[in-house]
Formats: structure tokens, C-alpha cells, sequence
């Protein structure tokens, strides 16, 4: 409890929450969302933005904005996980620490139990139950069945009772600690690389009350890129003195926590052995010195009276490391890797021999074809070439066509070639190169081009050559969720291959992001190690760059008077539902506008093979324009846009003119297909949820409200501020021509 100013008593905070945040913008809202959204809110969060050159200090000052549970620390010079939580752990006021990290999230309703336990037991420390989550959505149990084959229930325990609680992992973020008890302890997390050993063991060695709640309460998050288990190079050598630290420690509070020498030590080599044996974390060259060291603190650390060595391989590997034995570690090592690689070789021709049985040695055109492309892979890249495409060789148009225009002007020396499908050879323009997907020219270019822009991924085939570049512009700004996030929502994602996707993701050098919402969403949905170029989007560049003149042209082109209104109809489409169309009558919406209204709809581009006639319509006041190339150009000739959660609105909002969101399905959708932000609650604009709703908003002229044209200046502070009309060139500066962006402010 503590003091009033009024001489009473207030109850104390029950839990601290402490989440640094450095480079994980992707994750970092539902780390969040995760905390505050339990059911048990006697907490705060102290979220620490270290420096983090992304994002993450933004999203934390708008959590701290709309939730006074939330406080924000901004550091101004990056200072590592280890001290970051130390700063945290200064502001808290919660009897309860717990340090989460930004990119892991809390499973839904474990803070209750949470709750009870820490009230029912007043421990030292709480010991809580976590899997590992991978990229593919499946999870991995931790060790807590090994270690507590038997529930061990609500009694508490000394760790000389219980020692094999340090079979645990020792993470910071899987335990609790009472705040007061860390204070007069006097325990802090050092700076460097794997700052928990020096932390969890000692605050495990130093309670006099441990509990532990086998409730799995923290989703570990795997990351394919960006976590330093999966990074390589010398730093991993800072896990030597993190343990120094723990033996320290235990030199300092002998006798008390002799009899945990043999245990620690064997947690020791354990760990030392297990990011040696990570290929991902040593590299080859640096293993023998690495190896060295954990020979030299064998000897320096080995309890008087031994220690439990492991059976079986595991023992084999310590008895090396006693010995100084390293040529014969290496050589187990290999041999097991080896053995493990032929095992897996041997299932992959198993599962080969079918499908060659069956094709048998007869090679199709497309054989050839690919044959003539493997051939061609052989052959030098041309330094000059580079290659365009959208929409699945759709045509000419998008981000694409966009950064096209601009390399022709700043590059002159970069030739240009586009891919179209043979259907849509008539809608590339005059003096546009281009070759015909599945011709030989196609994979010609394919596999010697020195640039490939693209606002999708180019087919499975197409290998990325270390002299190639591969830049991903993307093609809107996300509502729907994409990507990996996909997962989760198995109804939209259909028969979507996640790993197929992830190995072409992993072709992209660059990653064009229209705004930092977008950049987000990508780092999360896309996990690999491209750069991003959060430039705005190219294809915008047209809509700040337009003249008057030019927007008059072109509504005369489409026979559009100078007063009429107009307005463009543009749904996306549903993959969760074939063939769906919202409910819209476009005689009855004309009729609304009014004599002076004119209505141009344009389906979605996946629908560009299943045109169906349908009743006769207006045809002097309703146009179907589905089939026009650019949609920029129909943006610039509307008055008003009507959409639902098609990315058309971010786009449309940088014209700043009326957006309405019409969402009758709004429900059905976010909880089928998934959804990055409530649209409804933070609309561009008006927003219609019955087509009845959305004649009244016409009628009666709401579009144009005040409350509407406040939604759409909040919507384009938000999603607009990078589209200045110079996108397509920052692109092209840094892509084509090397160039590299002004340093910004700051840290």
C-alpha cells in the first residue's frame, strides 16, 4: 500500500508492465493490445521506446494518448534491451515486475489466473508457462512438462528446494518479480547481448519464495529475421561475461548458494553448447575460439565436488569441452549434421519419385521454355536492363508505370522493359518496350534483367541472382490483413502456400511503403530482410502533380460537364466470397445525386475475366469504366469516391475531396477476412453501413459535413503526409541511382 497526500492509503498497482521497444513496429500493437485487453486491469505499462528508428515510439504515444494505463518513455540514444528495461523498471509503482517484449504478445485472459496466484501467494518471483510461436502460426511447448511432470501447484519454494526450476528458459519476460524485493536486492540487467543470465538466475538464487502457474501465458515469438539468435557475427561471444556475472554474484553471496553451484555450472555449458551449436549464431571461422572460451571457463568454474553431466551425447560433448578437445567436438558435430542432412534428403527423393514417374523424361513446350531460362541464368546480367510489371502482367500501370516514367527522365541509361499478358499488348502505350509473358523473350529478360519492379511477386521459377534487385512497390495501403497475418484467418487466406510466399518475399531487396501504417503491416506480414523505402506512392505522384487543365481534359475526354457532380464507385472484392457484390442500385444512386450526377463503377481488377452482363443501365449517366487502364486517371475526373475497404481510399484522400464508406458487410467481413483497423471507426470520411444509408448521405449533401471533412483530414495526416508527387523519384534515386536518403533527425 502506499501514502495518500490526505494521510490514507492507496492500493498499489498489482502489475508493472515494462515492454522496450527497438525495431518492432510490426509487432508492437499487439504486444500491446494483448496487455490491456485482459480482463485483470490493475496494471500499468511502461513502454520504452529506445531509440528505435522505426515506428515504435509513435505507436507508443498513442497508446499513452488513449489510455492513461499507458506511460511513455522516449529515450533520445539507444541504449539496449538490458538497461532499457532498467529505466522501465525505475518509473514502476506495481508490486508486480513484468518484463515483456515488444514483439512477443500475452495469450487472451492468462492475467487473471495470473492475478489470483500472485494474491493468493505473495512469491518472490512467478514463474510462468510460454511457447514459441513460429511464422507458420503453429507453437512449440517450452520445457515446463519436462521440468514438472507433476503439476507443482500454489506451495512456493527455495531454488536449493527446487533446482530444477532452472531448466526453465531464462528469460526475463517468463517470470514475475516483486518490485521490492528486486529494489533491496539491488539487481539490474547489464547492457550487451543476453542480458536475462545475469538477471533471472540470480533473482531465482536470491527468493526465499518462487511459485509457479504451468498456464501458458506468453506467445515467444520466432522471428525468421531480426532476432539476435538468427543474427551472426562476434557478439556472440557477450554471453561469456553475462555468466561471469551470475559466478560473481555467487562469490559474493557464498555460502547461502553453494549448493547451487553444480546446477548453475551445468546450466552454463548447456547454454554455452547450444549457441555454439546454432550455425545461425557462429560463424564457422569463429567456432574454435569460441570453443576455447568455454574450455577455459570449464576450468575456471567447476565446483569442487562436480557436477551432474548429461547422458548420452550430451555428456560426450561436455567431456570434450573438459578435455579442450575441439577437433573432435567439430568432428561430432559434422558427422551429425551430416547424418541428419541425409535423412532429410533421402524423404525429399521419396516424395520425388512419383511425380518423375509419371512425367517420365517428356518435355513440354513450358519445359523448354524454362530449360532456355536455366540457360540464359548462365549468361551475364546486363547491367542497363530493367525490368517492369503489375498486376500479374496486367498491363502498364500502378507503382510500376509510375517509377517507369520517372527512370526513363532520371536514367536514361536504364533500359525499361514490360511484361504484359498477350491480352493486354493494346493497352501498353506507344514507345513502351515490352515482351509477352511465356515467350522466350520473357525469360530472357527474366533471368538477365539487373532490375525487376514489381507490385506483386514474380512467379515461384524466377531465381533471384546475387547481381539482381528486386524491388516490391506493393499496390495499396492495407485494410484486409495480408501476408502471414493471413494465417489466422484460414477462410480469406483459402489454399494460400505460406511457405511458398516467404521464399519469394525473400527475393525483394526493397520494399516500397506508402506511409508508416503500411510499413507496419508489412514488417509483420512480410518478415524477411529487405529495406524499406517508406517514400509515399509513386502512383500518387500524378494525383499532386495534376494540373486544373489537365483535370478538365480529362473529364471532357469522358464526356463530363464541368457541373456535374461525379462520383466513382469502386468495391473491392471478397475472396472469402465468390462472386459477391455489394448491394448497390445504380439507377436508384443516380436518382439521389440528383439531374446534374453522373456515376462511373469500376470493379475490382480480380474480376476483369468474369464480366456478366447485367440489366441495361442509364447509360448516360452510369458508366461501367472496370476496363480503363489507370485508375488515377478516374480519381482525378470524380468528384466523390464510394468505397468499402478497398485501399482506393488512401489513394483518393491525397486529392483531398469527399470519401464516403459504404460497408454493409462490415462485420462478416473483418471477422472472415481479417482487418488491420477498425475503417468504421476511423473512416475517410462519411460512413453508410445500408444502401438506403448511403442514398441519405447523398440526399441530403452529408458527404460534405463537418464531421466528414474531419474525418478525412484526420484519415490524411495519418495515411498522406509522404505524398508530396516526388515518390517515384526518391525510388529511382536510391534504387537506380544509389543514392542515398538524407540522414533524419534525432537518433
Amino acid at each position: 500500500m502506499s501514502r495518500r497526500a490526505d494521510g490514507g492509503t492507496a492500493r498499489m498497482t498489482l502489475i508493472s508492465f515494462v515492454v522496450p521497444a527497438f525495431r518492432v513496429q510490426g509487432y508492437l500493437r499487439e504486444c500491446l493490445d494483448s496487455i490491456l485487453g485482459q480482463p485483470e486491469t490493475d496494471l500499468e505499462v511502461i513502454a520504452v521506446d529506445d531509440c528505435s528508428p522505426d515506428a515504435s515510439g509513435e505507436i507508443i504515444d498513442e497508446y499513452a494518448a488513449r489510455d492513461q494505463r499507458v506511460r511513455s518513455v522516449r529515450l533520445s540514444e539507444n541504449v539496449g534491451l538490458g538497461p532499457a528495461r532498467n529505466i522501465g523498471l525505475d518509473q514502476a509503482v506495481g508490486e508486480y515486475v513484468w518484463f515483456v517484449d515488444g514483439d512477443d504478445w500475452l495469450v487472451p485472459d492468462c492475467l487473471r489466473e495470473v492475478a489470483e496466484r500472485l494474491r493468493a501467494t505473495r512469491p518472490d518471483v512467478l514463474l510462468v508457462d510460454h511457447v514459441r510461436t513460429h511464422w507458420n502460426d503453429t507453437a512449440t511447448r517450452s520445457a515446463m512438462a519436462e521440468v514438472f511432470p507433476e503439476s507443482p501447484g500454489a506451495a512456493t519454494f527455495r531454488l536449493r528446494d527446487r533446482p530444477e526450476a532452472m531448466r526453465l528458459l531464462h528469460t526475463a519476460w517468463n517470470r514475475l518479480v516483486r518490485r521490492e524485493f528486486l529494489v533491496e536486492l539491488g539487481l539490474r540487467f547489464s547492457d550487451g547481448w543476453y542480458e536475462d543470465v545475469s538477471f533471472s538466475y540470480p533473482v531465482l538464487m536470491a527468493a526465499q519464495r518462487i511459485g509457479v502457474l504451468d498456464r501458458v501465458c506468453v506467445n515467444y515469438r520466432q522471428r525468421r529475421a531480426g532476432a539476435i539468435t538468427k543474427t551472426r557475427g562476434d557478439r556472440h561471444f557477450e554471453v561469456f561475461p553475462q555468466w561471469h556475472r551470475v559466478f560473481h554474484l555467487m562469490d559474493a553471496w557464498s555460502p547461502a548458494v553453494d549448493a547451487l553451484r553444480p546446477a548453475v555450472f551445468e546450466r552454463m555449458v548447456w547454454h554455452y553448447l547450444t549457441v555454439l551449436g546454432n550455425g545461425q549464431r557462429i560463424a564457422p571461422e569463429l567456432r574454435p575460439a569460441f570453443f576455447a572460451q568455454i574450455t577455459a571457463d570449464y576450468a575456471r568454474w567447476l565446483p569442487d565436488g562436480g557436477y551432474p553431466v548429461p547422458e548420452g551425447v550430451e555428456g560426450v560433448k561436455h567431456r570434450l569441452v573438459a578435455a579442450g578437445r575441439w577437433r573432435t567436438f567439430s568432428a561430432l558435430r559434422a558427422a551429425s549434421r551430416a547424418r541428419d542432412t541425409a535423412r532429410r534428403q533421402a524423404r525429399t527423393a521419396r516424395r520425388r519419385v512419383g511425380p518423375v514417374a509419371r512425367r517420365g523424361a517428356r518435355l513440354t513446350r513450358d519445359g523448354l521454355l524454362r530449360e532456355y531460362y536455366r540457360a540464359e541464368l548462365r549468361r551475364p546480367v546486363d547491367p542497363t536492363l530493367a525490368v517492369y510489371a503489375a498486376y500479374w502482367y496486367r498491363g502498364y500501370s500502378c507503382n510500376p508505370a509510375a517509377i517507369y516514367e520517372v527512370a526513363r527522365r532520371l536514367a536514361p541509361g536504364v533500359r525499361g522493359v514490360w511484361i504484359v499478358r498477350r491480352d493486354r499488348v493494346d493497352a501498353v502505350p506507344a514507345g513502351v518496350e515490352y515482351v509477352v509473358a511465356g515467350t522466350p523473350a520473357y525469360y530472357r529478360v527474366l533471368a538477365r534483367a539487373r532490375w525487376l519492379v514489381n507490385n506483386v511477386n514474380y512467379p515461384d521459377f524466377v531465381r533471384k541472382r546475387p547481381e539482381q534487385v528486386h524491388v516490391q512497390t506493393h499496390h495499396g495501403t492495407p485494410v484486409k490483413v495480408m501476408g502471414l497475418d493471413q494465417q489466422r484467418y484460414p477462410i480469406g487466406a483459402g489454399r494460400m502456400d505460406f511457405a511458398g510466399l516467404l521464399r519469394r518475399v525473400d527475393r525483394w531487396d526493397y520494399s516500397v511503403s506508402a506511409n508508416s501504417f503500411s510499413t507496419q503491416m508489412w514488417d509483420r506480414a512480410y518478415p524477411a530482410t529487405y529495406t524499406t523505402l517508406e517514400v509515399g506512392y509513386p502512383r500518387n505522384d500524378r494525383l499532386v502533380t495534376a494540373s486544373p487543365e489537365e483535370v478538365r481534359r480529362l473529364r471532357a475526354e469522358f464526356g463530363l460537364g464541368p457541373d456535374e457532380q461525379v462520383v466513382l464507385y469502386a468495391p473491392t472484392h471478397r475472396e472469402h466470397l465468390p462472386g459477391y457484390r455489394p448491394p448497390f442500385d445504380p439507377d436508384r444512386f443516380v436518382a439521389a445525386l440528383g439531374d446534374s450526377g453522373r456515376l462511373l463503377m469500376r470493379s475490382h481488377y480480380f474480376h476483369d475475366r468474369e464480366r456478366r452482363p447485367g440489366r441495361p443501365l442509364d447509360v448516360q449517366r452510369v458508366r461501367d469504366v472496370s476496363g480503363y487502364q489507370r485508375v488515377e486517371d478516374l480519381y482525378l475526373v470524380a468528384d466523390v469516391l464510394v468505397t468499402d475497404y478497398s485501399s482506393a481510399m488512401f489513394d483518393y484522400a491525397v486529392l483531398d475531396r469527399p470519401i464516403v464508406l459504404y460497408a454493409p458487410d462490415w462485420e462478416a467481413y473483418r471477422l472472415a477476412r481479417g482487418v488491420y483497423f477498425d475503417v468504421t471507426a476511423e473512416p475517410p470520411g462519411a460512413v453508410a453501413t445500408t444502401f438506403a444509408d448511403l442514398l441519405d448521405l447523398f440526399r441530403t449533401d452529408a458527404v460534405r459535413s463537418d464531421a466528414a471533412d474531419k474525418a478525412r483530414q484526420h484519415f490524411r495526416g495519418r495515411f498522406c503526409h509522404l505524398d508530396d508527387g516526388r515518390a517515384a523519384e526518391r525510388v529511382v534515386r536510391r534504387v537506380f541511382l544509389g543514392e542515398q536518403p538524407e540522414p533524419s533527425a534525432g537518433c
